[in-house]
Parts: C-alpha cells; sequence; structure tokens
C-alpha cells in the first residue's frame, strides 16, 4: 500500500502528516508531521457565478454550476514552505488525501423518504439539497452517513477546492500533472470516528469532541459510537483565544440545537490540550469526564520530542488516515467524495464523449488486425517450414548430381580403359614368351646371363648382358628371330675373360611367330 500524506486545510492553517502502514497487525508509523501557514497571493471569481445570497439558514448561489469556481493561487513562499517539508519523500509514490471541514465542505441533514438503491436515494438527496439550498451537485461530488437518530447527514463539495489546488500546485512544482488522490474525507465526521474507535463510550453517553484549532475550532457531538451533530465552526482558536468561557455558551447553544440534555464525555485535542483547558471544562461540567485524545496505536518514534508532546494538533490527518486504512479493511463504511473532474485529471488518458464513442471501433480495428497479423504469421511460418524442407531436398539432389557426375566420368573413360587393357594382354602375351625363350636359353647355358631387358623406341627390345663364349652368344641371337647383335665387347670380370653384348629385335616380330 502507498504511504499516505493527510493533509487538513483548515482556514489559512495547513496540516500534514506522512503516514505509512508496513503490513497488517502492525502500528501505522507517523513519519513527518508539518504545520503550515499558506497565505493566497490572488483570489478571483469566474464570471458565472453572479453573486451570493444568504436567506434565513439557507445559501444561495446564483449561477453556480459544475463550470463556476473559485480561483486560489498561494503564495510562492507558503508553497515552498510545503515542498520544503515534504524534500525527502517521492511523491509520486504516496496517496494525498485531503481533509475539509466548513466552509470548504458542505452538510445537509436529509429526512425525506429514502429509495432502496443508493443512487436512487443520493439522487433524492440532490434534489432535496437544489430545493432548500439552490445549489446543484454532482453525485460523485456527494455521500452521506446515518446520524444516530437515523436521519442522513449528506457531505459535499461544490466548485473548486483550495485543498486540492495545492496539492495540484506541488506536483506542477515537482514536474508532475497531478499527484494520486483517491478520495476526499470530512475532518469532522473522521475525527468523530477515531474518537469513537478510541474511546469506550456507552450506547447512551452523550460525548463532545473539542477540537481547537490556530483560527477555527469544532464541536463534534457523539451518542454512543455514532455521529450525533456537527456544531458550526468557531471562529475562535489559540491565536485569538482570551478566555476558555466562550466555549462554553457555544457549546450550549449547539447542545440545544443538537437536542442533547447533558454531557457525559468531553475529549479534547488539537492546538490546545493543557491541563488548564481540562480543569475549566471540569468546572462547568462536573458530572462529564473530560480527557485527552491519545493516539497510542501510532508508532511516533521517527518523530523529535516536540513534536510528540504536541502530537494532539495533527489529530485530524491521523483520523483522516484511520478511517481510510479501515476502510479498505471492510471494517467501516465511510464517506467517499471524488469529483467528477478530479477523476478525469488523474486519468492516465483523457478522452472526450465521443472518443469513448470511438474506443469501441478501436477495440474492433485491433482486433482485426491481431486476426490478420496472426494469419499472416502462421502463413509466414508455413512458408519458411517448406522452404527449409525444399533447401535439404536441393542439397541432396546436388549430392546425388554429383555421385552422378562421377560415375559418367567413369563411363567415358571406360573405352580408353578398356583399350589399354586389352593392349597390355596382348604385350603381356609377347613379353611372356621372350622371356620364357630367353630364361630357357640361359638355363641351358651357365656362361650367359642377361642384366638388363629394355623396350626401347617403338617396337624395338633392347637386352644387354655378359657371356664367357663368343659362340654361345651367336647362339643366342639366332635363338631370337630377326635380332640384331649390335654390339659385343671384351671385357675383364672377376678376372675372367668375358663379352658384354647388346642385342635388339622388334617385338612385334616375335608376336606374329608366336601366332
Amino acid at each position: 500500500m502507498k504511504p499516505l500524506i493527510c493533509i487538513y486545510c483548515e482556514g489559512n492553517d495547513t496540516k500534514l502528516a506522512v503516514i505509512e502502514r508496513e503490513s497488517e497487525g502492525r502500528k501505522p508509523s507517523v513519519l513527518k508531521t508539518a504545520s503550515v501557514s499558506l497565505i493566497k497571493s490572488s483570489t478571483q471569481i469566474e464570471e458565472d457565478v453572479t453573486g451570493f445570497r444568504i436567506e434565513g439558514e439557507a445559501l444561495d448561489v446564483e449561477g453556480l454550476e459544475e463550470s463556476a469556481s473559485i480561483r486560489s493561487d498561494f503564495d510562492s513562499a507558503s508553497l515552498t514552505e510545503v515542498s520544503a517539508a515534504l524534500r525527502s519523500f517521492n511523491l509520486s509514490k504516496h496517496s494525498f488525501i485531503p481533509a475539509l471541514t466548513e466552509p470548504a465542505i458542505y452538510y445537509h441533514i436529509f429526512e425525506g423518504a429514502r429509495p432502496q438503491k443508493p443512487l436512487k436515494l443520493k439522487q433524492e438527496i440532490i434534489n432535496d439539497i437544489l430545493e432548500s439550498k439552490n445549489i446543484n451537485v454532482d453525485k460523485e461530488s456527494l455521500d452521506y452517513i446515518e446520524l444516530s437518530d437515523k436521519a442522513l447527514l449528506s457531505v459535499f463539495v461544490v466548485g473548486d477546492i483550495n485543498c486540492i489546488n495545492l496539492i495540484n500546485s506541488l506536483a506542477r512544482q515537482r514536474g508532475k500533472r497531478s499527484f494520486k488522490i483517491p478520495t476526499i474525507k470530512s475532518a469532522d465526521v473522521s475525527l468523530a470516528y477515531y474518537v469513537a474507535k478510541r474511546k469506550k463510550f456507552f450506547p447512551d453517553d452523550h460525548s463532545l469532541i473539542v477540537y481547537i484549532g490556530k483560527e477555527y475550532s469544532k464541536l463534534i457531538f457523539l451518542q454512543g459510537r455514532r455521529l450525533k451533530h456537527i456544531g458550526t465552526t468557531l471562529d475562535i482558536g489559540t491565536q485569538n483565544l482570551h478566555t476558555y468561557d466562550v466555549y462554553f455558551s457555544k457549546i450550549l447553544l449547539e447542545m440545544e440545537n443538537g437536542g442533547i440534555s447533558s454531557l457525559d464525555n468531553i475529549v479534547v485535542c488539537g492546538e490546545d490540550d493543557s491541563e488548564n483547558l481540562i480543569l475549566s471544562f471540569y468546572g462547568t461540567f462536573p458530572e462529564a469526564n473530560v480527557s485527552r485524545l491519545e493516539f497510542e496505536d501510532f508508532d511516533l518514534s521517527a518523530l523529535d520530542e516536540d513534536t510528540r508532546e504536541k502530537f494532539s494538533a495533527f489529530s485530524v490527518p491521523v483520523a483522516i488516515a484511520t478511517d481510510y486504512f479501515d476502510e479498505l479493511n471492510n471494517e467501516h463504511q465511510g464517506l467517499h467524495i471524488l469529483p467528477k473532474t478530479l477523476k478525469e485529471e488523474q486519468k492516465a488518458f483523457q478522452f472526450s464523449w465521443h472518443s469513448y464513442a470511438i474506443l469501441p471501433l478501436l477495440f474492433i480495428a485491433a482486433f482485426f488486425i491481431t486476426q490478420q497479423v496472426l494469419k499472416n504469421n502462421k502463413k509466414m511460418d508455413e512458408l519458411d517450414k517448406e522452404v527449409t524442407e525444399k533447401t535439404i531436398l536441393m542439397r541432396q539432389n546436388q549430392e546425388v548430381l554429383s555421385k552422378i557426375a562421377g560415375i559418367e566420368g567413369k563411363i567415358s573413360s571406360f573405352d580408353q580403359t578398356q583399350a589399354i587393357l586389352d593392349s597390355a594382354t596382348a604385350g603381356t602375351g609377347v613379353w611372356k614368351n621372350i622371356i620364357s625363350k630367353i630364361s630357357s636359353y640361359c638355363s641351358r647355358n651357365s656362361n650367359l646371363w642377361i642384366s638388363k631387358l629394355t623396350r626401347a623406341e617403338g617396337n624395338s627390345v633392347l637386352a644387354e648382358g655378359y657371356s664367357l663364349s663368343r659362340s654361345t652368344l651367336t647362339d643366342f641371337a639366332s635363338s631370337i628371330d630377326n635380332s640384331l647383335l649390335k654390339s659385343m665387347l671384351y671385357e675383364e670380370l672377376r678376372e675372367k675373360s668375358a663379352y658384354k653384348f647388346n642385342l635388339n629385335f622388334n617385338i612385334l616380330n616375335q608376336q606374329n611367330q608366336n601366332e
């Protein structure tokens, strides 16, 4: 959950508290508090607001519509002071919850017929406000709770809200369009809920909450643990209060207005919860139990000692946080006010009505385009698969073609090979006969041997060797048809007389003879 920055805008005095709840079951921690006096640099009322008229208790604002608003700009020094108090926090990761009191927020008692459906009941309340106060209220800007006497207290805002303008000014100073504002709370209702939760009141007790501010004070009455009556805002506070007696007359007047005969409990909080104030209440209301508002359900260890001692001044921001946390946990149904304009400002994308009309067409177009893209992607996958298969087949065909080319080469050289083999086969028979004849002759004549037998140019064969007898050489030459004894040289061979000879003959003549 995002940490909260609870802001209570009370006149020119603004109190804020940074509160974080880390996990369920642990006390929320108050990380920072600040009290800033805001000074408005200028005030401009739009021309649509033609004037104000007060008749009895009814407030008539002529021409006050949603388009009309009161513009207020804050002094740069005041805004800088707020920004400085929140300097150490990343405000984009926080939620802002403003709390308003009169005159920034309006209260209206509704006692008419109550339809069962909440929207119809809201519309009945809006109609009653328009009839009695002449104020047109948007449904998003209004909520209601039930009082102890079963009447409905409706709470609503109209037009511009200075506290929201402060948050937006702070966002612009930080370079943001806006900060997250989940809801707007009533300071009086949230404070009443917090006190009723912290204090154990009996069902028939009438209790008074006295909140004292710097410029204004509030009187809030409870019956049991439920809200009974919210008194009008008192223009007295610590800055202009000289005696506590003025409170007592105001309290008695509001008791009469709220139909309260006596008080059983008085709880004081705010800027002043001193012992003198408590003793003064004891003196005026001796039968009432007077006490301070304590904050034991919050972890205040991050604050300095002086702030902890005066922490009652931040009763409203603490009450807002408790109200919001309990509402998220479904422990109670609190007020929830968030004007339509504020909702629109916080949207990531802002559309007008015709933009919303086009949205279905955009979804249809997106769906159609997505379908086409998926269809084309599927077709591309099939084509990629087919290309892969064709590529594999082409490689296989290339391998087969390579083998065929090798076989064709072998086939083309077969005739040449056959001719070579044929000639080699024929020659082999001639050589066999010649060598057999020479070997046979040499075996019969031990005084002759052949040292070299080579084929010369053409079909001529050259035979070289040695013989110990000239007659043996003559006989050897005669044994080979058409042979020619080219030379016969006398040489010494191992201390013996020997003849070296060269003999030529034609191999074809030997072949023809053999045939």
